[in-house]
């Protein structure tokens, strides 16, 4: 989607007005902009300067736990994890110190949709950072020894996550109201899909998923793109444009519906409670992640709630409702969920629910126009405190080139952001979040929680 040229002088004299306003944010027509190319067999390439002398470079693989079945779930992060194990000319070891002698950064993480590999190095160890990424994900040793051992670490990680709540509610989540889909596995994925890893399963996903129209080269920082382009033609231009079978995508669907684990020797519940709302490239995700910023976060460990514009951290602070409030807003590609986090006592359920249903509802009718412009004026402050940096703008780019196939400049971030105002939002919140089954997740003592049918008619309002 690339703008007209009418749209981008609105852009720019919105932005224009924006600085006029707020002098603290520097003229945003003079950030750099990111450069894209492509390779003969369909890799992109995309770099974008910032100021300093060090630069990241990274892989960005459009494959994830969404890319798996049921049999091989937890493969694309198990596979993570072997990328690091050697290659055919490189030792663990070699890699380690390679990185270090560099005084460098090497890092990787798997999401549901996306996997990543970048390193941070200073300039003039771009080239041996782009041979070291290209070495690991082309060359790499899976050798059945290995596999077994790392098992026993990916089981320990998982046990890690599994004793931390607020993840663990949001798997369920994730597995509730994507009830048989391929997005509601977890990412490590079950414990006897680890067990039964082989060298097999883990070559037959990188040959389906890893192909280059898949991938995409990601510099920023101290960064010539020219020099980017000539480097990654060298080490990735004899990857495949496909792969030896179509890659799995299934379609989500989603399912209103809830997963309560009660355990009343728990001092507090945590719960997560969300509604259906559209991928990234939808026209009202700029409007959601505004409500989002909105509702903000918010624990007992803050001052001052008891002053919050926000009824939900307001009354929360006040009465003691809950521990801890917190929006989301967590998208896809095709479909994603808006909603709260929120942690409480169990005799302050009910109370709480309540008000988390009507911070969530209440966007349909009624919108704090002050508040409205803080939480626009503090998601603009922290994009461009987020595009500082390197590696966070690595990130960004990268992110944006699998999800949109573009880089967003930040003028039409911020145009996008202050295009926002109450019409757009009561218009979001009545489409995806009036009248809606919700998705609940919820660990802890929750016997005072209201049943999932008493509680879905918290999603409208009889008074309007």
């Amino acid at each position: 989607m690339h703008s007209t040229l009418a749209s981008k002088n609105v852009m720019r004299a919105a932005c224009k007005k924006l600085c006029r306003r707020m002098s603290t944010i520097p003229n945003l027509e003079t950030m750099p902009k990111t450069t894209v190319s492509r390779l003969s067999n369909g890799m992109r390439v995309a770099s974008e300067p910032c100021v300093g002398n060090t630069v990241t470079v990274g892989v960005w693989v459009d494959t994830g736990s969404r890319y798996e079945t049921e049999e091989n779930n937890g493969v694309a992060h198990f596979l993570e994890h072997m990328f690091f194990k050697g290659t055919k000319s490189r030792t663990q070891t070699d890699l380690e110190k390679e990185i270090e002698n560099m005084g460098g950064h090497l890092n990787a993480y798997t999401s549901r949709e996306q996997t990543v590999f970048f390193a941070r190095v200073f300039k003039e160890d771009t080239g041996k950072a782009v041979d070291i990424l290209a070495d690991i994900l082309q060359n790499s040793n899976f050798d059945q020894t290995l596999i077994d051992r790392e098992k026993s670490t990916i089981l320990r990680e998982m046990q890690e996550v599994e004793s931390q709540i607020e993840e663990v509610v949001f798997d369920r989540l994730h597995e509730t109201a994507y009830r048989g889909c391929s997005l509601g596995r977890t990412i490590l994925g079950p414990a006897e899909n680890i067990n039964k890893m082989t060298q097999a399963m883990i070559k037959d996903y990188v040959d389906t998923h890893y192909t280059a129209p898949r991938m995409a080269v990601i510099g920023a920082g101290a960064i010539d793109h020219n020099e980017l382009v000539k480097l990654a033609d060298a080490h990735f231009g004899n990857v495949p444009n496909e792969g030896k079978k179509s890659a799995t995508f299934e379609k989500a669907v989603y399912t209103g519906s809830e997963i309560r684990e009660r355990y009343d020797d728990m001092p507090e519940a945590h719960i997560a409670y969300a509604l259906p709302i559209g991928g990234w490239t939808d026209p009202d995700t700029f409007p959601f992640l505004v409500m989002q910023n909105m509702i903000g976060m918010w624990d007992e460990t803050m001052p001052g709630g008891q002053f919050s514009r926000v009824p939900l951290i307001a009354k929360s602070a006040k009465l003691r409702m809950a521990k801890k409030i917190q929006a989301f807003c967590t998208q896809y590609s095709d479909t994603g969920l808006f909603g709260v986090y929120a942690v409480g006592e169990p005799q302050a359920l009910d109370d709480l629910m309540y008000n988390v249903q009507g911070a969530v509802t209440d966007f349909a009718y009624d919108v704090d126009e002050t508040l409205l412009e803080q939480a626009k004026k503090a998601m603009i402050i922290q994009y461009l405190g987020v595009a500082d940096g390197s590696t966070q703008v690595c990130e960004e780019v990268g992110r944006q080139i699998l999800s949109y196939g573009r880089r967003i400049h930040p003028v039409e971030t911020v145009a996008r952001i202050q295009a926002v105002d109450a019409a757009a939002i009561k218009a979001a919140a009545s489409k995806f979040l009036y009248d809606q089954c919700h998705a609940l997740a919820s660990i802890g003592p929750t016997h005072e929680m209201k049943d999932y049918v008493q509680m879905r008619r918290g999603t409208y309002r009889l008074d309007c």
